[in-house]
């Protein structure tokens, strides 16, 4: 056996996202699934032991985050593959709906040395969470969770720690106090809220970020005017003061930290970051996983999904060390992409194949978790 090392110098392979599965029991009104038709189907064992061979390699050990594009405590062996990684002394996350979330999953997750579960809730209301998650019931995944919460061991800090993670639109953005008051009630000390990324034509009324993408906020110039906020309440009466001033031309900073910080950074790259899909294809970011469509500045926008290989075929340090992988991590942290996000105006903002600038497959100037309108945990 190779003795263990950091993977890049300098750049380390520190998480690794890992697909269990792309099946799913909801049908949200939020999900890619809405877009594609890709067959339903679970990582294999070879697949994932495979992965964790990648991952014995790495000092210090990456955190391995169980989520992608499907529910992964739907995958039958997905306590045991926590249990896996756990005892190789990686941190481990999971996401989940919670509706599969029972006594039995909780008191095994609580045993399986998982560090963190994200529950993904969106609304605060039987109505309103129904509205999104089709096919689940807030009455039922609030008790699973509220289960799940006091069966941890009582020692601080509680772990799993348990975070909260919702999607914002204009249909349920208005329940986002309750949904905090609702974590905090059931013992979440995460959360996490991120934007829409509409994947159907009829959802695109449901961002609340049309203006932003053009704002001074998220594109900043030199030659417009700054606006600096010191650190105040928010309340009655400095709430529309402020939403008036925020959505006014300026680049603006809070307390001294500018509000464009999350321009041009790929929030995967950056972090150090892998993804391993459930048929064992690996993908430098979770965007780029699978083919699908979307809607950018009102107009359908088709993303082509890249590979840098897959671990049928070489190890998961052999593809990070690719030279075509790191040519692309380069790219991206450099990220001289052409400004899609903002502009949309030619036919090159509606996919990834190429840019206005010439840039090659695949091209991120449409991405919006570059832009940090769009956020996993």
């Amino acid at each position: 056996m190779r003795a263990p090392r950091s993977p890049e110098a300098g750049v380390r392979l520190a998480k690794l996202y890992i697909e269990p599965t792309v099946r799913c029991n909801l049908a949200c009104v939020t999900c890619i699934r809405n877009d594609w038709c890709e067959p339903g189907s679970d990582m294999t064992e070879a697949t994932f032991a495979a992965a964790l061979d990648g991952v014995r390699q790495c000092s210090p050990r990456p955190t391995v985050f169980f989520g992608g594009f499907g529910e992964p405590l739907s995958h039958p062996r997905i306590v045991e593959m926590i249990v896996a990684a756990h005892d190789l002394g990686c941190p481990t996350e999971l996401i989940t709906n919670g509706t599969l979330l029972n006594e039995q999953m909780a008191r095994q997750l609580i045993g399986s040395g998982l560090d963190r579960l994200w529950i993904s809730l969106d609304g605060a209301q039987p109505d309103s969470y129904a509205d999104v998650r089709l096919g689940a019931a807030l009455p039922q995944v609030l008790a699973n969770v509220r289960f799940f919460s006091r069966n941890r061991p009582y020692k601080r800090p509680r772990r799993p720690e348990l975070g909260i993670a919702f999607v914002a639109m204009r249909r349920n953005v208005g329940d986002l106090p309750a949904v905090l008051d609702l974590g905090r009630a059931l013992g979440a000390t995460q959360f996490l809220v991120t934007n829409l990324l509409p994947y159907t034509a009829d959802m695109q009324d449901e961002i609340l970020y049309a203006s932003s993408l053009n704002s001074i906020i998220y594109q900043p110039s030199p030659w417009m005017p700054h606006l600096s906020l010191p650190k105040m309440d928010i309340d009655g009466a400095t709430g529309p003061a402020l939403a008036a001033a925020l959505a006014g031309h300026h680049s603006i900073s809070y307390a001294g930290v500018s509000l464009s910080g999350g321009n041009d950074c790929c929030p995967f790259v950056d972090a150090g970051a892998l993804v391993v899909g459930a048929d064992g294809q690996v993908s430098p970011c979770l965007p780029l996983l699978h083919d699908h469509n979307s809607y950018l500045n009102g107009r359908e926008r088709r993303s082509r999904h890249y590979a840098i290989g897959n671990l049928a075929a070489a190890s998961l340090l052999e593809l990070w060390d690719q030279p075509e992988h790191q040519a692309f991590r380069a790219r991206v942290r450099s990220f001289d992409f052409a400004p899609c996000t903002a502009c949309g105006g030619c036919d090159c903002s509606l996919g990834n194949e190429e840019d206005c600038y010439g840039n090659p497959f695949p091209t991120c100037g449409g991405c919006l978790w570059a832009q940090g309108v769009i956020r996993c945990p």
